[in-house]
């Protein structure tokens, strides 16, 4: 029956959908995944490594916002000498009008073998300052949210470029095709949303998958993950019939992307139904391990980044809330210790985890945000946006632990040493990952495109 409506088409494709009796879950589930969602080829579709990756995986923990480098791993005692004054090295442009110089309250303490200053805000992050690689001196192109996310992310200040989280899928390919390859969680709404984790001309595969980790039900985080009125069977054969219909409607086509990305969706959906449940259940960790990594939304991505590293996911990106909770324009001092607060026993858990469970040597976690914010003050006692010199730290997967590289000028405005662009740190990763970053390419409208574009350099002195 069902080849006699293939050889004679007496129904539309559209038709023959609706006949399906709207009972077949994978197709809800697919529709969030075809088109702003990732999904993963069954077959592996990436270029290759161009030598041994020290790295097999990334945890991005995204502060978005942008936090202060002098609260956490940059002190700068000089702030507290010139209080209040405005010395000619902090007379520089921001987003908003500035004061005088503000001092961080927060005391640094030397941490583990490294000695390593740490803040006393990250008391149990600072147990693991042997692991950590401190890049103090990163600076970036603009000082507003939109183009600092789009360049921390897609390596332009631009949007309709690729994100660094599609490149590296579209490089490394997937370890498991029935899970996203390039997941991002995030409990609400970023600042620029789905243009930060899009795949724009790559190929829609390598598009990363947006989860609300809001409500910890893995039902409410992927909806139409299950289908518990049809067995999976029957699924399989709608599926079949439907999979057929659409590659006669391709090969009638011959070219449309759409209904490839579509395709795939569909058979990533059937799969993620099983695996996906379970994955993202953190029901199924243990009382001891749950506690670990504490309470709040972020404890729950880092313990979800585990799992799902560990079940062969590339790329996880923690966005830290919604908005941009970091952005601390007034009452800073208040608001960075909650926010260090909630931060620094689940990071510290995510790393030991990691460590115990032999991933960490290959997982690159690394920590940061869009920019830094000013050593001088704004409304008194905020502080504006700063991309002229700000923190991010790396850990595991190739890095060497234990060291701060690069340096900010006396009161941590303007990075002045061993300068790293955003650029320098997207070839640094993708080095770290197995590739040359000018070789890793992608031809669109005529060109070859590539994430650090024209620009960037390998930061070979801090490789492990």
């Amino acid at each position: 029956m069902r080849n006699q409506h293939l050889a004679g088409q007496p129904h539309s494709r559209r038709e023959a959908i609706c006949r399906l009796g709207g009972t077949f879950g994978a197709l809800g589930l697919s529709t969030l995944l075809a088109e702003p969602l990732a999904v993963q080829a069954a077959e592996r579709t990436a270029p290759g490594w161009h030598f041994a990756p020290r790295a097999k995986r990334v945890i991005h923990l995204f502060m978005n916002g942008g936090p202060f480098q002098g609260d956490f791993f940059d002190p700068k005692p000089a702030l507290a000498k010139y209080a209040g004054q405005r010395p000619q090295e902090v007379n520089l442009r921001t987003e908003r009008a500035t004061a005088g110089l503000l001092p961080s309250p927060f005391r640094y303490e030397p941490r583990g073998a490294s000695g390593l200053p740490v803040s006393e805000l990250l008391p149990q992050l600072g147990a693991w300052a042997d692991e950590l690689c401190i890049l103090r001196s990163l600076h970036s192109d603009n000082p507003n949210h939109g183009p600092a996310l789009y360049q921390m992310n897609n390596g332009t200040i631009t949007p309709k470029r690729p994100s660094m989280g599609s490149w590296f899928l579209y490089g490394l390919g997937t370890e498991n095709d029935n899970l996203p390859g390039y997941v991002v969680l995030c409990p609400g709404r970023p600042v620029r949303f789905a243009e930060l984790w899009s795949s724009a001309f790559l190929p829609a595969q390598f598009q990363g998958t947006y989860i609300n980790h809001s409500n910890l039900d893995p039902g409410a985080m992927i909806p139409y993950l299950k289908n518990a009125a049809v067995p999976p069977d029957q699924q399989r054969q709608q599926l079949d019939l439907l999979q057929a219909l659409n590659r006669e409607h391709l090969a009638a086509r011959q070219v449309d992307d759409q209904l490839e990305t579509r395709i795939q969706a569909l058979e990533a959906a059937f799969r993620m139904q099983t695996e996906a449940a379970e994955a993202f259940d953190l029901r199924r960790e243990t009382a001891f391990t749950r506690a670990a990594y504490g309470s709040g939304h972020f404890a729950d991505a880092c313990l979800l980044s585990r799992r799902l590293a560990e079940r062969g996911v590339r790329f996880t990106q923690i966005y830290y809330g919604n908005g941009q909770p970091w952005d601390t324009h007034t009452k800073h001092d208040e608001q960075v210790r909650k926010l260090a607060q909630s931060i620094d026993q689940p990071i510290a858990a995510l790393l030991n985890d990691l460590k115990q469970r032999g991933m960490l040597d290959e997982t690159l976690v690394m920590w940061g945000g869009e920019f830094g914010r000013t050593p001088v003050s704004e409304s008194g006692d905020g502080r504006d946006h700063n991309h002229y010199g700000f923190t991010m730290f790396l850990a595991g997967g190739g890095v060497r632990g234990g060291i701060a590289y690069g340096a900010t000028d006396d009161f941590g405005f303007r990075a002045v040493h061993d300068k790293v662009h955003v650029h320098d740190l997207h070839a640094t990763l993708l080095h770290l990952l197995g590739f040359d970053h000018e070789r890793l390419t992608y031809r669109y409208s005529g060109r070859d495109f590539r994430l650090t574009d024209v620009h960037g350099r390998v930061l070979t002195e801090i490789l492990a």
